[in-house]
């Protein structure tokens, strides 16, 4: 029999050099006397939606380079004015510079709701636009087509939010087969106050979850008073694509008031999202939109708010109520006197998305 302390020696020696080998590959080990960082999380994509520096104007290829100087690895272009040609050729040479640079690219678009004030016009019906995408789509590598229902203000038609998600769907079922074909799944994003998140679920399942899923925006979760936490737990099983940022919230008189900040600059539990983000949306990657100048009042004191929301359930709004009784108020978003107002706006876009990508790094540990 061999020497049981040499083979015991032999594996801690074995157990140690692997151990190194995977900080060296994902960043340096703590020097000795240091506290240990919390380990890497390995696997979760990281990239960011061209609105977030929508006042730089750049195109898809200018974006793609950034995106390889940034070292992510997902683009979401959520337009499409962002190409310079919808043409095939064009298209086919956009995807070979975005398979050059190692950067994966995924495509969206705006509204498809035929009676939402805000529906995209540009390219035909809704059914034409989706077209359009999802072949932008299918011939960038696109496994996803992000788009949106509309915003707050079509929860106050006739009909009520229900009435949209409807119309939403109809058009979604006329497009089913196209997008099968494409092998190309619609992401429809809760966006900009229009649907909470059981409503988004109510509208893929309607839809059809073979080739309807969810964009999960935290931040727009803060705008239908909702606890970004709670919209996590209930959309998670649909996400296919993500927009991530943080959300500030504080209680006013009125109620609430919410701005939009950078990660680790809101309400946010970040470590904990996280931990439920792996486990929910297993493969989904995390792709920031960093647009902190918004905010806005929600004045759920007065009687007249609640007119847009007669199917809010009670558990979650008191879980958005203590998300808010937890922040402090945020001063808004202004450029200071004397400042070019566009040269302030592009610097500080790129800030706020270049803070939020450190903070995802090193304190988030994500890791390539």
């Amino acid at each position: 029999m061999g020497d049981t302390r040499l083979e015991t020696d032999r594996r801690n020696f074995i157990r140690t050099t692997a151990a190194a080998g995977a900080g060296l590959a994902c960043g340096a080990l703590p020097s000795p006397g240091e506290v240990a960082a919390p380990p890497r999380r390995r696997g979760i994509k990281l990239g960011f939606d061209n609105f977030s520096l929508r006042a730089w104007e750049w195109k898809a290829e200018q974006l793609l380079e950034y995106t390889a100087d940034q070292k992510l690895d997902v683009m979401l272009f959520s337009d499409l004015k962002v190409y310079r040609s919808h043409e095939e050729g064009y298209l086919r040479q956009l995807k070979a510079k975005a398979d050059r640079l190692g950067v994966e690219v995924q495509v969206g678009t705006y509204s498809i709701c035929p009676t939402s004030k805000v529906v995209t016009r540009d390219y035909g019906t809704p059914e034409e636009h989706l077209t359009l995408a999802l072949r932008i789509a299918k011939t960038l590598g696109s496994p996803v087509l992000r788009c949106v229902l509309g915003r707050a203000d079509d929860r106050k038609v006739d009909g009520g939010i229900e009435r949209q998600i409807e119309n939403t769907v109809k058009v979604l079922r006329n497009v089913r087969s196209r997008a099968l074909d494409a092998g190309v799944k619609i992401a429809v994003e809760n966006h900009s106050g229009d649907m909470q998140a059981w409503e988004l679920v109510t509208l893929i399942e309607a839809a059809g979850k073979e080739f309807v899923g969810a964009t999960m925006d935290c931040g727009n979760a803060a705008r239908t008073l909702e606890d970004p936490l709670v919209n996590l737990e209930i959309l998670g099983p649909h996400v296919l694509t993500t927009n991530i940022r943080d959300s500030a919230a504080w209680e006013i008189h009125q109620g609430a008031q919410v701005k939009w900040a950078a990660l680790g600059e809101g309400n946010v539990d970040w470590k904990t999202y996280l931990d439920r983000f792996v486990a929910l949306c297993p493969g989904v990657p995390f792709v920031l939109e960093i647009i902190s100048q918004y905010g806005w009042a929600l004045p759920y004191f007065d009687d007249d708010f609640w007119k847009p929301y007669p199917k809010v359930r009670a558990r979650e709004f008191a879980r958005f109520v203590a998300f808010a009784k937890r922040g402090k108020p945020v001063p808004p978003f202004q450029a200071p006197p004397g400042v070019d107002a566009k040269q302030y706006e592009k610097q500080f876009q790129r800030a706020e998305l270049e803070r939020s990508l450190k903070y995802c790094r090193e304190v988030l540990r994500l890791c390539r």
